[in-house]
């Protein structure tokens, strides 16, 4: 089953580019040309314009924290958070190898990634 879940993320070839840097643990982004705005997750068109004239863009790979929630149900706990990324976009992630009380809003982050279900998935730490 979990094969199956790793090549549904390898069908899209709009992502194949996307999914063989994650491998390389680099995070794309799509960037247009039209408009100017950078969004995540990459789609072949721009969600702000929906102008097919994008480009891939290399995210620099660091973050702030702009809100975060601990799941301290779980085991272990964990936290996911919205990261804002300097080229523009917010994204939904998880933040590891952290202790889970000192994270804060507008905390320093930095990109890592994780293998899950198969597949290379972006992370924060703090920086």
């Amino acid at each position: 089953m979990a094969e199956a879940k790793s090549d549904a993320f390898s069908a899209d070839l709009a992502l194949a580019l996307y999914w063989e840097a994650a491998r390389a643990s680099r995070l794309l982004l799509k960037h247009c040309r039209d408009c100017g705005k950078t969004h995540y997750y990459p789609r072949p068109l721009c969600v702000f314009c929906m102008s097919a004239n994008t480009d891939w863009l290399e995210a620099a790979g660091v973050g702030t924290i702009y809100s975060w929630s601990v799941e301290r149900r779980a085991t272990p706990p964990y936290a996911i958070a919205f990261v804002t990324l300097p080229e523009g976009p917010t994204l939904l992630t998880a933040i590891v190898d952290c202790d889970l009380d000192a994270l804060a809003i507008g905390q320093h982050v930095t990109l890592g990634f994780e293998t899950r279900e198969g597949q290379p998935v972006p992370v924060f730490r703090p920086a």
